[in-house]
């Protein structure tokens, strides 16, 4: 493991996928064409640890990296943006993730993952695991791409078994297909780690592998009776919706000029977090969540385009990023 300084008590502790987002620098154009790139920290539990850091939350993510400058990067990169390293550890034999993407505003942004063999960050084990980190977090975080393959499945049900449905125990329904051998396998796992958490935050179709159902309030209630407590579930131009045993609260989307709505979702995530550390009410949550996921879906890159408060807040107040 690193030897980076890690906080006395985290308030947002994530797991997963970590990668080098390798995004073009011209908008509308094919990877055929492109001719110029940015290169970025990503990958969804390590952008929702960046944006939780923005708002000044203790933040660290578990993942691994390879042994390669990008490797460096990453944990360099991490420790800039406030988020700790301490969990980050390289695997030997295997090369830092590359993630690319096209960019065709505003409801297009077609994802290529370089991630064989086997990505590193699917190679982290239940007994490389900090059990006590991971039980005194004030939030953990997982997402469904971890189960798709062992080692990673067996530390991610371990990992969720140590905090026993603590509070503040979010999966996200992060569904990639590509990731999986098969929609079936998806739904057995993700039903697993469902029995094990609090909180679900998903899109329509990312509901329908988890629990069968498309349909917003059918979805949710399905999420409450596997027995999280609250279900949150994201539909887009429609807005976002959630419910808990004894409400339900929708929010309208907020208007904004798409560039990149790739990292949308990671910022709602943190910004979720950081209103659950707040004890804001369900429906401030909301609207603050959604305005920094809409906040990010109007600038290019993903980890270092998180917003911080103000600019959330202003959001906010005006209805409009």
């Amino acid at each position: 493991m690193s030897d980076s300084s890690l906080p006395e008590h985290l308030n947002v502790l994530t797991m997963g996928r970590v990668g080098i987002d390798i995004y073009p620098l011209q908008i509308g154009v094919g990877l055929q064409d492109v001719t110029s790139f940015g290169k970025f920290l990503g990958g969804s539990p390590t952008n929702v640890a960046v944006a939780a850091a923005r708002y000044g939350r203790s933040s660290a993510v578990i993942t691994r990296t390879g042994p390669d400058p990008l490797g460096l990067f990453i944990r360099t990169e991490l420790e800039r943006l406030g988020v700790s390293s301490r969990y980050v550890a390289d695997v030997e034999g295997l090369k830092t993730p590359l993630v690319l993407c096209e960019i065709f505003p505003p409801d297009n942004f077609p994802l290529y993952f370089y991630r064989d063999p086997v990505a590193p960050d699917l190679m982290i084990a239940p007994d490389e695991l900090d059990d006590a980190a991971i039980a005194a977090a004030d939030i953990f975080w997982v997402t469904v791409t971890g189960l798709t393959r062992e080692p990673s499945r067996a530390a991610h049900h371990h990992a969720l078994s140590v905090r026993a449905r603590a509070r503040h125990t979010i999966l996200d329904l992060d569904y990639r297909a590509e990731l999986w051998s098969s929609p079936a396998e998806a739904t057995e796992q993700v039903a697993q780690a469902l029995a094990q958490v609090t909180v679900a935050i998903g899109n329509k179709e990312e509901c329908e592998i988890a629990v069968g159902e498309v349909e917003p309030d059918r979805a949710a209630d399905a999420l409450l009776e596997r027995g999280v407590e609250i279900a949150v579930v994201k539909q887009g131009p429609k807005g976002v919706m959630a419910k808990t045993a004894t409400e339900r609260v929708e929010v309208a989307p907020f208007a904004v000029d798409v560039v990149n709505g790739l990292g949308a979702g990671d910022a709602f995530g943190g910004a979720f977090c950081h209103g659950l550390l707040s004890g804001w009410d369900l429906d401030k949550t909301l609207r603050f969540a959604n305005a920094a996921g809409a906040i990010v879906a109007g600038r290019l890159e993903c980890s270092t385009a998180m917003p911080f408060e103000y600019e959330v807040l202003d959001a906010v107040e005006v209805g409009h990023v």
